[in-house]
């Protein structure tokens, strides 16, 4: 790694020099210092994002905050987990569930992908999806199931953007975000006069409301809910008004009687 500082360093290391001193200053040129060098650190930061540098800062702060804070309850995870939630969120960087919902971890079990979508039970198809249901249900016996939406949704978007033909400009999203294509149906029937912004916020919580109802379609869902064991919920998530909605979906399911 180069260690030789930038020009922008020395400039800043100069003009903290001139700062050190303020009695050869007078207030208005120190405030101009002052101010001249806030600007260059955050041009500096800005032009110079080691992305190592974030990782391992991140990770040290996690360490000497969380990991070295509470030995006790991270020994305890090394046991094993046993998570009361299974989050389906969007990728969507500024939705993370663990920072919105406050996870701690160990309490959450999560999948993540783009228009936070639960797909209908199929063996040939979205597998990873139904690996993360599955073993969450039947092996982790996960108590709750949360469906996240969220405001401004990229997939949402792109899925209310489909063409009608039937064509497709992506190699993979297109053909994921059909899965909510009824959604879609719903809001273009009952909001038909509503903008395009405003469909796309209508869809963002009838795709939720989705992924619950296909979450039925998979055997272990049904079982545990006609067990009482497991319990459904929507949640949707407005970052731009910094609120958070969360609805329960009740499914009268009875246990199955095999004679």
């Amino acid at each position: 790694m180069d260690m030789a500082k930038s020009s922008t360093e020395v400039a800043i290391e100069g003009l903290k020099r001139l700062l050190s001193d303020k009695e050869g200053l007078d207030e208005i040129a120190a405030a101009k210092i002052e101010k001249l060098t806030a600007d260059l650190q955050e041009q500096d930061h800005e032009e110079e994002f080691d992305p190592v540098r974030r990782i391992k800062d991140g990770f040290i702060h996690f360490k000497i905050h969380h990991f070295d804070k509470y030995p006790d309850y991270y020994k305890q995870l090394a046991e094993g987990q046993h998570p009361k939630f299974l989050v389906f969120a969007c990728s969507d960087s500024r939705v993370s569930p663990s920072h919105v919902l406050n996870f701690k971890p160990g309490e959450a079990f999560m999948c993540r992908n783009i228009a936070n979508m639960v797909p209908a039970f199929n063996q040939l198809r979205y597998s990873g999806v139904g690996a993360v249901i599955e073993y969450a249900v039947k092996h982790l016996e996960v108590e709750n199931i949360l469906v996240i939406g969220h405001s401004r949704c990229g997939g949402i978007q792109a899925l209310m953007s489909l063409p009608a033909d039937g064509t497709t400009s992506n190699d993979f999203i297109d053909d994921w975000v059909k899965i909510g294509l009824p959604a879609k149906a719903k809001v273009e029937s009952e909001w038909s006069d509503a903008t395009f912004e405003e469909q796309c916020e209508h869809c963002e919580k009838e795709s939720v409301n989705l992924s619950l109802v296909n979450l039925l379609s998979y055997p272990y869902v049904r079982a545990a809910l006609a067990n009482r064991a497991l319990k459904l919920m929507g949640g949707y998530y407005d970052f731009v008004n910094g609120t958070f909605g969360l609805w329960k979906a009740d499914f009268d399911i009875t246990p199955e009687i095999i004679i």
